[in-house]
């Protein structure tokens, strides 16, 4: 297969995790004879800086010319640090969701076996975890009309969903759960807002077509609590854009870190991959950086195209990083790796391709050197 992908590496750590990301994929275009040909652009901070606009319009066009999008992360500090900035890097972000329509956001959340004492939470509560969030992305609160007074002391942000933006993700996530274990919970506050309420007779409705699929609801306030206390109760979560925001962030503390959570963000023609997580500026540049995500979001691109032998792939690599406990300072602040060598080892696992792991040094393992001979 032959791939255009345009890449998006952003700002902070966004271009030192991408490049693992992009090591990762060439090592699978290497293994299964894929061609994948990546093309850089602007976004964020960085464009800001370049052309005075987070999301310049080569960069817009690139994604619509390219078959996927790949990309890191935006944010930088000097635009966090200041409430009156008219220009934000996340406008960036939040313009190109919506020029490629991407409507629904993917965020699986899974606990590692290697990882499962790494994780604030018990074992027992986290053990077996696997759901997957599909988080509305191009409405709600952060596209509605907003508002600020003259004299900048009463604002507003309007939440406008209609009945076809919940359709269509409704789908999405009961089609989903019939290849998963056939539930949905829709995530909303329809006990105090007339747009959960929407949520709640539509999603309703879309259920009717989908019998195998059990479905319950959750407010979003129980909903947090229950994501720590039984985590294990779900299977596919449905919910609108700010929600899905808040809760698989917090689903973060499952897996032991942040930086292990992937994403895609798909529509009808267009989809992008990237992590979670921030741009992390602290880390800028210092090869500390959990990459594993942007690994995992690469292996969700290749799930996009039906190359699901290769992403399983990419996914035991990964697994067999965190076995050797190759992994970066997030998880292992005693003995822990760069950015870099976690990306090596991942690809390099790829390129061995060889499940006994004949090729790997297990004593070199041990004292941090490299685990190929």
């Amino acid at each position: 297969m032959r791939l255009k992908i345009a890449l998006l590496t952003g700002d902070g750590i966004g271009p030192e995790v991408s490049t693992q990301a992009v090591k990762v994929l060439k090592a699978i275009g290497d293994v299964y004879d894929h061609s994948f040909e990546f093309k850089e652009a602007l976004v964020g901070a960085i464009a800001i800086d370049k052309t005075g606009n987070p999301l310049p319009d080569a960069t817009i066009q690139l994604c619509k010319e390219s078959d996927a999008v790949l990309f890191g992360s935006i944010g930088d500090p000097k635009y966090d640090a200041d409430p009156d900035a008219k220009v934000r890097p996340e406008q960036g972000l939040l313009k190109l969701r919506k020029e490629l329509g991407l409507y629904a956001n993917l965020r699986p959340i899974k606990a590692f076996t290697s990882l499962l004492d790494k994780s604030p939470l018990k074992r027992e509560i986290i053990e077996g975890v696997d759901m997957l969030i599909y988080r509305e992305l191009t409405g709600g609160i952060y596209f509605g009309e907003k508002y600020l007074s003259q004299d900048g002391t009463v604002a507003s942000d309007l939440c406008e969903y209609s009945q076809m933006e919940i359709e269509r993700i409704a789908h999405m996530a009961f089609k989903s759960a019939q290849t998963r274990r056939n539930k949905v919970t829709l995530v909303d506050k329809a006990n105090v807002l007339e747009t959960s309420r929407l949520w709640r007779r539509v999603v309703t409705n879309v259920a009717k077509e989908y019998p195998t699929v059990a479905l319950d609801f959750l407010f979003v306030d129980n909903a947090a609590m229950q994501m720590i206390l039984n985590p294990r109760q779900f299977d596919v979560i449905l919910t609108e854009n700010l929600f899905g925001d808040i809760i698989s962030d917090e689903g973060s503390v499952i897996g032991g870190s942040i930086g292990l959570l992937a994403s895609a963000s798909v529509g009808d023609q267009h989809a992008l991959f990237e992590p979670i997580h921030g741009s992390y500026p602290q880390a800028k540049g210092k090869n500390i950086a959990n990459p594993i995500a942007a690994i995992l979001s690469a292996a969700m691109l290749l799930d996009h195209f039906g190359l699901n032998t290769e992403a399983e792939v990419v996914r035991k690599a990964v697994d067999k990083a965190l076995e050797y406990n190759i992994v970066t300072a997030d998880l292992n602040v005693i003995r822990n790796f760069g950015t870099d060598h976690v990306g090596d080892t991942i690809a390099n696992t790829i390129l061995a391709n060889d499940e006994s792991n004949n090729y790997m040094n297990h004593e070199n393992i041990n004292i941090g050197k490299s685990i190929f001979f």
